[in-house]
């Protein structure tokens, strides 16, 4: 992780818990004039405008002052993770259990990197997923020939994503 992107995920962590949000990620694109600073935050009642709109004030003053970002101008984008948030942490795991997520593993599981399914449990490094659910075709696709569990471990994944369900 760049110097830069360190300073503005300790500042914007800091802000954030004085706020009582979660911070999700923190990343920087780009370059020159299209540079964009993005703060992910979350919290168990959903994440509101003025959450937004509040952190961002006090995160900006803050990188006004300290400077942390070398180059000139950026563009600060401060948002929930939205529907279909990552799942990057063991906590992210823990408290999503029993949602439906979609991942990509490192490594092959039964001969396939990719997953979909209710995520059963996440304990000592390892999740369950329950792929019951999905359809017939994606469990082929999957490598399960019935509905079954798949354990994955945490190590292994490579990405990983809420599934919205309507």
């Amino acid at each position: 992780m760049a110097a830069g992107v360190e300073q503005v995920e300790q500042i914007a962590r800091r802000v954030a818990e004085s706020l009582a949000l979660e911070l999700v990620e923190v990343e920087i694109r780009g370059g020159g004039k299209g540079r964009m600073v993005r703060i992910i935050i979350d919290k168990s009642s959903g994440v509101t405008h003025d959450d937004c709109a509040n952190l961002s004030r006090e995160i900006s003053a803050i990188l006004d002052v300290e400077d942390p970002i070398a180059g000139g101008s950026y563009t600060l984008e401060v948002s929930s993770p939205g529907l279909d948030r990552k799942l990057q942490k063991p906590a992210d795991f823990e408290r999503f259990s029993g949602s439906m997520v979609k991942l990509m593993t490192r490594e092959p599981v039964n001969n396939n990197r990719h997953f979909q399914g209710r995520l059963q449990s996440f304990a000592n490094g390892r999740l369950t997923l329950d792929v019951a659910q999905v359809s017939k075709k994606k469990q082929k696709k999957m490598g399960v020939s019935q509905a079954q569990q798949v354990e994955i471990e945490f190590a292994n994944i490579e990405k990983a994503n809420l599934v919205p369900e309507i």
